[in-house]
Parts: structure tokens; C-alpha cells; sequence
């Protein structure tokens, strides 16, 4: 599945960040192979992928460096992504409905909130 969207909001990283991340459009791909996901977001700006398997805690750097534990899981049909580092914890939830994706990321009491829509 390919997303397209443009960002709502930024939570959590440095003012040059957040205004280069509010210019762009970047695509997520999300794709299964056996029990592995592959989640991959792609723009003008910077390109990450994770790799991971549902419950199972990994390291992951985040498009803005923090060293981060991730889990994964499955809640109702959203993909529940949970990110540790320094005593912190952020939610992103993406959940998929026909062809559109909302991506709510959740830290402390900001929450930020990025519509994508389904490419061609």
C-alpha cells in the first residue's frame, strides 16, 4: 500500500525540523513479507525504513535521530507503534480506512495528527 499526505502538526523535534517537515509530502509504503513488516516513508527531505515483527521490541533511529525501543502491535486493524528513549514514550497510531490513512502521534498531552490519501 502507498500513502501520499502532507503533515498537520510536529511533536517533538527542533524548530528547522518541524519547518521543513511541514513542506513536505512524503510517501509511506507499508508491505508483509511472511510475518516481517516493512515501513518505509519516503520524501524530498529524508528517507527511513523499519523492519519488525508485531510484539517483538527493536532498535530503531527515527527520522530526527533519536536512538528509540520500539514495539509494534496490532489493536482493532490499527498498526500501534510505541517509542522509548530517555524516560520518554511517543504512540503513533496508523490506522488505514479505504484509501486514507490517519497517523496520530501522541507525547505526553501534544498529540499530532498527519492525513494521508492513497496514490495513483
Amino acid at each position: 500500500m502507498e500513502i501520499r499526505g502532507r503533515r498537520e502538526a510536529s511533536v517533538g523535534v527542533g524548530f528547522a525540523t518541524r519547518q521543513v517537515g511541514s513542506m513536505t509530502k512524503p510517501t509511506t509504503i507499508i508491505s508483509m513479507e511472511g510475518d516481517v513488516i516493512t515501513l518505509k516513508t519516503v520524501s524530498t527531505f529524508k528517507t527511513t525504513e523499519i523492519k519488525f515483527k508485531l510484539g517483538e521490541e527493536f532498535d530503531e533511529t527515527t527520522a530526527d535521530d533519536r536512538k528509540v525501543k520500539s514495539v509494534v502491535t496490532l489493536d482493532g486493524g490499527k498498526l500501534v507503534h510505541v517509542q522509548k528513549w530517555d524516560g520518554k514514550e511517543t504512540t503513533l497510531v496508523r490506522d488505514v480506512n479505504d484509501n486514507n490513512l490517519t497517523l496520530t502521534l501522541t507525547l505526553g498531552d501534544v498529540v499530532s495528527t498527519r492525513h494521508y490519501v492513497k496514490g495513483e
